[in-house]
């Protein structure tokens, strides 16, 4: 079972932003003397942003599934997120493919 993700992020206070439309809710957090980031708890396991000074755009691909992808792209369509693959019907539901902040693919379904 996964129990930490941790994504680096040049862009920090947008992708908190990206991720937030998706349904992510985060808190601001600072460890003695770290970084600021943010964290978004996913049942027993904890989402977190974090900042970085290099480019992480081709680090990793994402995928999530959301309640209503119509409203999560609208959201989106507000942060000027990139649509690599718009809204569409596929054999297992409905699907589309974005790029957060950092250039990293994300890959939304509806649930």
């Amino acid at each position: 079972m996964l129990r930490l993700l941790v994504l680096r992020t040049k862009c920090l206070d947008e992708a908190r932003h990206f991720y937030e439309s998706l349904g992510f809710q985060f808190t601001e957090e600072q460890h003695g003397t770290g970084p600021r980031h943010y964290a978004a708890a996913i049942g027993d396991s904890v989402f977190e942003l974090y900042p970085s000074a290099v480019d992480v755009s081709d680090t990793t691909r994402l995928g999530f599934t959301v309640q209503s992808l119509t409203r999560v792209m609208d959201r989106l369509k507000t942060s000027n997120a990139v649509v690599v693959s718009p809204l569409k019907a596929t054999t297992r539901g409905f699907r589309a493919v974005v790029r957060d902040p950092d250039g990293r693919a994300v890959e939304l379904d509806e649930c």
